[in-house]
């Protein structure tokens, strides 16, 4: 008898046992729920802000681009004005004021040639220095593109080169002063 009620006793107390797990474990699995449904709503306040930052910075684009197109428009107006120039005045270079050498003549400029003449620039001008230049490299790429005919190519290679290394080199020349520039 004692070990009827002893096993009696004993299932009663595991079935309590295993409905206390049963609840917690129903408490647990709504908790979870809860807490999923929690981070989706975290989730989509995130996605929400992300949108509202979106519609802001287009905004903000939108005014940015319209500034800019009001400062072109801007600029554009008032290049396409004529500007009148109402004086001017020309500088001489490489001369000696009267003024300031006090006896009215020009400053020697490290040369004993007749006063009142300018100082001849020695060397190679610019112009000089750019045809050599360019007709050497323009000889050497017109070789090396012309595959069939290395001579020909050469020679229009060296032309063309010259021709362009003058040019710049003339430009030179003029924003130098050795050469007078053009009217």
């Amino acid at each position: 008898m004692k070990k009827i009620v002893l096993a009696g006793f004993l299932s009663v107390f595991l079935m309590t046992a295993c409905k206390k797990d049963d609840r917690t474990a129903e408490k647990s699995l709504e908790e979870q729920k809860l807490e999923f449904q929690a981070r989706q709503l975290d989730i989509e306040k995130q996605k929400l802000a992300i949108e509202k930052e979106k519609l802001v910075y287009e905004a903000q684009k939108k005014v940015d681009s319209i500034s800019e197109s009001k400062k072109s428009q801007a600029a554009a107006a008032s290049n396409s004005k004529p500007k009148v120039i109402r004086e001017t005045r020309t500088v001489y270079r490489d001369r000696g004021s009267n003024s300031n050498s006090g006896g009215g003549t020009y400053a020697d400029n490290g040369n004993s040639s007749s006063q009142g003449t300018t100082q001849k620039k020695k060397g190679w001008s610019k112009a000089a220095k750019g045809t050599a230049i360019g007709a050497v490299g323009g000889a050497a790429v017109g070789a090396i593109v012309a595959k069939k005919n290395r001579g020909l190519g050469a020679v229009i290679g060296g032309v063309v080169g010259g021709a362009t290394g003058y040019t710049i080199g003339r430009a030179g020349d003029r924003k130098d002063g050795r050469v007078q520039p053009r009217n």
